[in-house]
């Protein structure tokens, strides 16, 4: 759904950046309607099974997702496309990095990476994988969760979980303050935000533009 809404954005502003995930579904499947999904996660507070999510690393399955989520978003080519939660046995293979070099080599996506929890990331920082050149994984102010990456030679590259992680510490700085202080520590990537609540959009570009 996220994709299919994001469409005609894309079509009106053709430089953003698009990033996608692969590997883990939604329950029903990539083409059921919106109102289909919506009785699923309605459904699903009282049967959980109906909003359960199918996990698939099978390549067959990546190769038609990823025909899905291109037609969906209305591009030719993805920007960053992120391997879901994976476990290292099911996708740091020969079959695995040979799709995703063919289809960086034929436009369909330009870089591959993981998207993943620090837990799941260790085993392939520490067998020097080459699907981990890319990483977006959780962070805190408190923790530094992803120290991991440049205590194996690479840079924080896209973060998340900031303000979620400050407020279960206990710490209630503003959304701002907690913005700027993430900002500075990953000063060169991109980190993940998301909010209900337009105005917010304000003041994280304001934030960027101060360079704080």
């Amino acid at each position: 759904m996220a994709e299919r809404d994001l469409a005609h954005v894309l079509r009106k502003h053709p430089a953003l950046t698009v990033t996608t995930k692969v590997g883990i579904y939604p329950p029903g499947g990539e083409q059921q309607s919106t109102l289909s999904i919506l009785f699923r996660k309605a459904g699903g507070k009282v049967f959980p099974a109906l909003s359960r999510p199918t996990v698939d690393f099978s390549l067959q399955r990546a190769q038609w997702a990823l025909e899905g989520s291109l037609r969906r978003l209305g591009r030719d080519c993805i920007d960053v496309y992120m391997l879901h939660e994976p476990l290292l046995e099911l996708v740091n293979t020969d079959e695995w990095l040979k799709w995703l070099e063919d289809l960086c080599a034929r436009g369909r996506i330009r870089y591959f990476g993981l998207a993943l929890t620090i837990d799941r990331l260790l085993p392939f920082l520490k067998t020097k994988s080459p699907l981990a050149d890319f990483v977006q994984t959780v962070d805190s102010l408190r923790d530094r969760e992803a120290d991991v990456l440049p205590a194996h030679g690479k840079p924080l590259q896209i973060t998340y979980g900031y303000v979620s992680a400050a407020r279960a510490k206990g710490d209630m700085s503003s959304v701002a303050d907690v913005l700027s202080r993430a900002v500075k520590r990953n000063a060169h990537g991109a980190i993940i935000v998301s909010t209900r609540q337009p105005g917010r959009m304000g003041q994280y570009r304001a934030l960027l533009e101060s360079g704080s």
